[in-house]
């Protein structure tokens, strides 16, 4: 076994490709699939671990945001919310798939822990709800950029060609989601 200089957990599932994560609070987690050998994954995170040690400096040097006490939402206001961001992100994704040229299957609103949106091979599109106390021009990236996966399946100079062809400022959306997302958890005052 490798030794690093990190520690990470490994969480295997029935995907086919490995990926590692850095969360804000400095966790490392590979993502493998349950047949994918313990070499295979040590190999690549010896590769990976200029990027791990980049992005957990990077970590340690934010500052920690503060912990809002947090009370649970009612249901009756969970779902309000949902059905409102039901009707925007519908709203928003048919006028940018016109201007975009693409098309799209279902749309899914979640409360999905570590994503802002999603786009599956069929073209289906999963969008986060508490994006709706994002800038509405944050939130219109989210958009463009799942549906430059109705182009692009990957995140490579192309696809985010694509999506600056849409909306050339998307590094400060980027940014301010990188830097202010954590706020979008704080439950909004009644």
């Amino acid at each position: 076994m490798i030794s690093h200089p990190f520690p990470y957990r490994i969480i295997r599932s029935s995907r086919k490709t490995l990926a590692i994560q850095v969360s804000v609070s400095g966790q490392v987690t590979v993502r493998a699939p349950h047949t994918m050998p313990d070499s295979t994954i040590q190999r690549f995170l010896s590769q990976k671990e200029s990027w791990i040690l980049k992005h957990l400096s990077h970590s340690a040097s934010r500052p920690a945001q503060p912990q809002a006490e947090n009370p649970p939402l009612s249901e009756f206001r969970r779902s309000y919310y949902m059905e409102s961001a039901r009707k925007i992100f519908k709203r928003k994704t048919a006028a940018y798939a016109r201007k975009m040229g693409v098309t799209y299957g279902r749309i899914t609103i979640r409360e999905q822990k570590t994503r802002w949106g999603s786009c599956t091979s069929e073209g289906n599109l999963n969008f986060n709800w508490r994006l709706i106390f994002a800038p509405e021009k944050v939130l219109d990236y989210v958009v463009v950029h799942e549906l430059s996966h109705r182009k692009e399946m990957n995140h490579s100079p192309a696809f985010y060609a694509v999506v600056a062809s849409v909306m050339p400022e998307y590094k400060a959306c980027e940014k301010w989601l990188r830097d202010n997302g954590a706020t979008l958890w704080q439950n909004p005052s009644p």
